[in-house]
């Protein structure tokens, strides 16, 4: 945490040991509750379910008996942290009550009277705690594992109870003003599927047309080139600094909604050159097509991906549009692609420029534009502040948390 030598004077050093009520693990594996079909009354959160922030639906039914749900039952306030796998310090707060447990996989941590549990849990959102879990992991390479005797040594700087609810107040309205951006996305695009399908749902590739209308391949219709990796054993390609251009991945487009703002990784100008990375110009819609195939997003800038995304560049003088394009394959089954499994994990770049796409007259596509372009400029200009949110926020949090800025009402 930025600052934590630099103790305030009305501030206390303590560890997350001294500010915990209580600290264990779940169901062990001779009590694991199983995941079950039918509706219990009683939920299993799981290392899985982490990520999932509210998604309380989703975690899985399962059955206990009454001392082990007792025992480890979840409480509004509770902390969660992964302990183990690929997955370690990944986190969730339960903020309401539900008659639930959790299992091996994970620490709970609830808080006493010294610590208010949203001022914690900010802590625990921090680098600081990140790179502390990444400092006391053991196990092998590719399972890491945390004990909770050391992870109960972290230190932590403490205000008040007063001062703590209000840095974490504030935290939480940013965090609250992205979700809320965020949720608006999802009803802006699930508005322009809405619109998409009752001007072109109800034609199908073998159906008649109407007049001008026509079938086209993909390939024909879009320019499409494929992304490409430098020797990942030649480390001085990539970066993750803000130099070269944003190289897209998988994880990238799994993380972004319509529009891809940022990435986990860049590659640099001189890679960009040696290795002829193909580079994708700004709105263009990309494609998944290994791993998550059929995801999409559109560029915000310049940019470059890995070999598992299709660029679909708008051809000079085309009356197509990267959003048409971007609902249009957001309505095909790629299941139906490429294999008879149910779920398809990869299809390759000759299927995807040989699919077939209905091609409306350009009158048409222009009045269909027309409509659809605020929406998708209102998306945009969200994401845009999201990005903004989250950027001031991870500046304010180690500030705050460290008293490094103190809220006016506590100041001496």
């Amino acid at each position: 945490m930025s600052g934590i030598n630099e103790i305030s004077s009305i501030w206390s050093n303590t560890t997350l040991g001294e500010i915990v009520e209580s600290a264990n693990t779940g169901l062990d594996a001779i009590k694991r509750a199983p995941i079950v079909e039918e509706e219990t009354g009683t939920k299993c959160f799981r290392i899985q379910d982490a990520s999932q922030k509210k998604a309380f639906k989703n975690w899985g039914n399962t059955k206990v008996e009454d001392r082990n749900y007792e025992k480890f039952k979840l409480l509004k306030g509770d902390i969660l942290i992964a302990r183990t796998g690929n997955s370690i310090g990944v986190h969730y707060l339960v903020r309401k009550d539900l008659k639930s447990v959790f299992n091996n996989g994970l620490i709970r941590l609830r808080v006493n009277e010294k610590a208010h549990y949203e001022f914690l849990y900010k802590i625990i959102e921090s680098n600081y705690f990140k790179r502390y879990v990444q400092s006391i992991a053991y196990g092998t390479s590719t399972q890491p594992n945390m004990q909770i005797n050391v992870l109960l040594g972290l230190e932590i700087l403490l205000p008040s109870i007063e001062e703590q609810k209000a840095i974490a107040k504030i935290l939480t309205s940013f965090d609250d003003k992205i979700d809320n951006l965020k949720e608006q996305n999802k009803t802006l695009e699930k508005t322009a599927q809405t619109i998409f399908k009752e001007w072109f749902g109800k034609y199908r590739i073998d159906d008649e047309l109407p007049d001008g209308w026509r079938v086209g391949k993909l390939g024909k219709e879009f320019d499409i080139s494929i992304g490409r990796t430098p020797p990942r054993k030649q480390t001085q390609w990539f970066s993750n600094k803000p130099i070269g251009k944003k190289w897209i991945s998988i994880k990238d487009i799994g993380n972004c909604g319509v529009y891809i703002k940022n990435t986990s990784e860049f590659l640099t100008n001189e890679a960009i050159t040696k290795f002829n990375i193909p580079v994708i110009p700004e709105n263009t819609t990309v494609l998944s097509f290994k791993m998550t195939v059929g995801k999409l997003t559109i560029t915000t800038e310049e940019m470059l991906s890995n070999e598992a995304i299709a660029h679909l560049k708008v051809i000079k003088d085309s009356y197509l549009t990267s959003e048409y394009i971007y609902l249009y394959l957001q309505n095909l089954d790629f299941n139906s692609l490429g294999s008879t499994s149910s779920i398809v994990t990869a299809i390759n770049s000759t299927i995807i420029k040989n699919l077939d796409i209905i091609v409306p007259n350009e009158d048409v596509l222009r009045e269909f534009s027309y409509v659809i372009n605020s929406i998708f400029l209102k998306i945009k200009n969200n994401t845009n502040q999201i990005i903004s949110l989250k950027k001031t926020r991870d500046i304010l949090l180690p500030k705050l948390m460290s008293g490094q800025i103190r809220i006016n009402e506590f100041k001496d």
